[in-house]
């Protein structure tokens, strides 16, 4: 029998792409914006996040074997996760508080489901959420930046609250958004403020999500709708008043608003597949976030944000989905 007509199921060409090398490639383009929160924060920033690398390869390797399944630990996908759980906590958090939330994130977020490519939230965002309602006093701790006290490397004993605190005690406070006044974009912009590992820089960050961009790792869609959809939703009440409302150009710079929309709402597995699907889905978590942050009792809103839409996202890729050819127009 002639061997050279082969049948066999899709997909027939390798693009040369691979897990691996995928999220290998996103670890190294939130490297910039890690080093930049050692370097404001020191020692401590550095042990959190090789803590919640460590750990949740670990947590990944454990479950695996208990589960008798092929211990995947060297795709990269457990060392992201734990890089993105880093981000999303305090410079200066508790060993356990790190050890906990890598364990809910690789156990909670992704196995219970059945393990990567079936999880249908972020598990990093997962551990986050949890840890904050859990423990919110360490999740709410912020180490200011040792830049601005001279405290030397490590130096971890001053806290501040961040620039999206600062706004909900104003107007708790005072009624008002003057406590702000001193925070400049620049500051912002390249993170010299308290805050997590996530919003220590948001050029460094900005930097990576344009070469995931550059390279097709991720689209356009899901950033641009986000941000954008957050900025006008902002832009409309503060200019409606100014003085109880923060500018948009604060509320893309502040928070998570920059890690978020380029390194975590676009997950493959957790956002929808359609160009229509994700414009739709990023500005749900744009708006859902400017909410939260408007008028919810948390500083801070992307989150819950990208974790409510990941639970739109079969209904969005449902109605989303192209018709197939030959039964009507597209």
């Amino acid at each position: 029998m002639d061997d050279k007509l082969l049948i066999s199921s899709s997909p027939h060409i390798h693009s040369g792409e691979s897990i691996a090398k995928t999220m290998h490639t996103v670890i190294l383009t939130l490297l910039p914006a890690s080093l930049v929160g050692v370097y404001y924060f020191g020692a401590p920033a550095l042990f959190v996040i090789a803590l919640s690398i460590a750990s949740c390869i670990a947590f990944e390797a454990m479950i695996q074997k208990a589960m008798n399944k092929k211990v995947t630990t060297y795709d990269g996908s457990a060392a992201l996760t734990g890089i993105l759980l880093a981000m999303n906590l305090p410079p200066s958090s508790p060993w356990w508080l790190v050890v906990l939330g890598s364990a809910i994130a690789i156990g909670m977020g992704k196995h219970v489901y059945g393990g990567l490519g079936y999880n249908p939230f972020n598990p990093a965002l997962v551990a986050r959420v949890v840890l904050l309602i859990s423990f919110p006093v360490q999740m709410t701790t912020w180490s200011r930046p040792v830049a601005k006290f001279g405290g030397g490397v490590g130096s971890d004993a001053v806290t501040e609250a961040t620039p999206l605190g600062i706004i909900k005690d104003g107007l708790m406070k005072d009624g008002n958004i003057d406590s702000i006044k001193g925070i400049t974009d620049n500051a912002l912009f390249i993170g010299n403020i308290g805050g997590s590992l996530g919003e220590a820089s948001a050029i460094a960050l900005i930097l990576g999500g344009v070469y995931l961009l550059y390279k097709g790792y991720i689209t356009w869609y899901i950033p641009v709708s986000f941000v954008a959809s957050a900025a006008a939703f902002a832009g409309i009440f503060w200019l409606i008043d100014p003085t109880r409302y923060a500018d948009p150009l604060f509320h893309i710079l502040a928070g998570g608003m920059i890690l978020g929309a380029f390194f975590m709402a676009t997950d493959y597995v957790t956002s929808p597949t359609t160009p229509k699907g994700m414009l739709i889905f990023g500005a749900g978590c744009g708006i859902i976030t400017m909410i939260i942050r408007l008028w919810g009792a948390y500083p801070e809103g992307v989150s819950f944000a990208i974790l409510l839409m990941n639970s739109a996202t079969p209904l969005i890729d449902r109605y989303t989905k192209p018709k197939r050819f030959g039964t009507g127009a597209a």
